[in-house]
């Protein structure tokens, strides 16, 4: 969308590249124990929801429906959590976060819920291609 954005870099760091849509880059937190994949738009100096351009909001938003139906589509998956924060990372990103009661922060949030378990290659490579192909 933008050739001046770029990628917070704690988002870059903690999370692995699954696709480009049309407004946003998808990305899945590097953290096993969820699926969780982060929808960044792809314009610069976004922090908050109103500073999204009115013509992408639909599509940003079709985005998000797309990926929630993807994860609620995994195994064992019951319940779509979708949030955007903002208080470590300024950068305007929402969370896209597969739950189910036996998960590692069940019922409470995922942020702050112990420390992250970085996927092994396999599995990683196992879900991008999941999430990528069904969204696609």
């Amino acid at each position: 969308m933008s050739e001046s954005f770029l990628l917070h870099p704690v988002l870059s760091a903690d999370t692995l590249p699954i696709a480009t849509l049309p407004v946003s880059e998808l990305l899945l937190m590097n953290d096993a124990r969820f699926p969780w994949c982060i929808l960044v738009p792809q314009l610069p100096g976004l922090t908050e929801w109103h500073h999204l351009p009115a013509e992408a909001r639909l599509p940003f938003f079709d985005e998000m429906d797309r990926v929630s139906r993807c994860l609620l589509a995994l195994p064992g998956i019951t319940k779509i959590n979708v949030g955007a924060l903002g208080n470590r990372v300024p950068q305007l990103h929402v969370h896209v976060v597969g739950r189910h009661p036996a998960d590692a922060a069940w019922p409470g949030p995922v942020w702050g819920s112990g420390a992250a378990v970085p996927y092994e290659a396999a599995k990683a490579r196992e879900l991008l291609d999941a999430i990528g192909s069904g969204i696609g």
